[in-house]
């Protein structure tokens, strides 16, 4: 099976679906949906064995909630106010007994307490004046590819592609990063759906060494700012369970946990599970 992922549209008599094909992560994910709920599970689930995926994510208006649960679907996460400031409930169903096991989850659960119990009022930190932080265009892609690389061995989208970098700027990723000695040592993106007005923010990755200065928060601030200035308010990022750093980076910039994806994707250097992140941008 060809591991390139892609989207692909489905319009018949009864329903519309956008389907984001993902062999990599042996996963399929209904992006949007119109009609008949009965009608897109049935086709979706036959997607599912045609594709021989492992997962199944839907993303699911608050008035379907209960239609898919009664299909044996069921809720991990939240993204508030998604779709045009409705809410979009992460349906999933699994289809082999490995993919819905898990050793981390109780482990996880406690880093979640244990994050919440964090000062949020803390100072930021100042880069020293030798980093600099600027948006970031097609140019660089070669450079954060290179980054992407040496940070990930692993990771659900081909980060690891300068053309790939260059497709998503082309499609409305906002891409900052921060600079020291003329090279990229940080960067995140924030991916951009223009039709619903939210954002996903990700793509997070900053070299080892230069980790103690607080660069992420500087970037997903400044994502943050071109975000409202574009008039998109409704902001979430998905962090690996498992990394504190990140999930504490996002509680303190005012995000609010809402669920968690069991062995969600690859990233780093295995399957994993994800956490959600969410922030209302015109609350700040």
């Amino acid at each position: 099976m060809n591991q390139t992922a892609s989207t692909i549209i489905l319009e018949e008599d009864s329903f519309f679906l956008e389907i984001y094909l993902d062999p990599f992560n042996k996963r399929i994910r209904v992006d949007d949906y119109r009609g008949n709920t009965t009608s897109v599970i049935e086709k979706v689930e036959e997607l599912v064995i045609v594709h021989k995926a492992e997962k199944l994510i839907v993303k699911v208006r608050s008035e379907d909630y209960f239609n898919f649960l009664e299909k044996g679907l069921q809720p991990e996460a939240l993204v508030d106010r998604y779709f045009l400031g409705s809410d979009a409930h992460f349906f999933s169903k699994f289809y082999t007994p490995e993919r819905k096991k898990n050793d981390h989850w109780i482990t996880e659960d406690g880093m979640i307490h244990t994050i919440y119990q964090l000062d949020t009022t803390l100072q930021k930190a100042i880069p020293p004046k030798e980093y600099g932080l600027r948006k970031v265009d097609e140019s660089c892609a070669v450079e954060l590819a290179a980054l992407y690389r040496q940070v990930f061995q692993i990771y659900p989208t081909p980060l690891h592609d300068p053309d790939y970098i260059k497709k998503t700027i082309k499609d409305g990723t906002i891409y900052y990063a921060y600079f020291y000695a003329g090279k990229i040592v940080s960067v995140a993106s924030a991916e951009v759906n223009f039709f619903y007005k939210n954002a996903e923010l990700t793509d997070c990755a900053t070299l080892t060494e230069h980790r103690k200065y607080g660069l992420m928060k500087m970037i997903l601030q400044e994502l943050e700012g071109e975000l409202k200035r574009n008039g998109i308010f409704c902001a979430y990022s998905i962090a690996r369970s498992l990394s504190f750093g990140m999930n504490a980076v996002l509680f303190q910039l005012g995000y609010s946990y809402r669920g968690r994806f069991m062995n969600n994707c690859y990233i780093y250097d295995k399957l994993e599970n994800m956490n959600m992140w969410v922030k209302n941008l015109a609350n700040c």
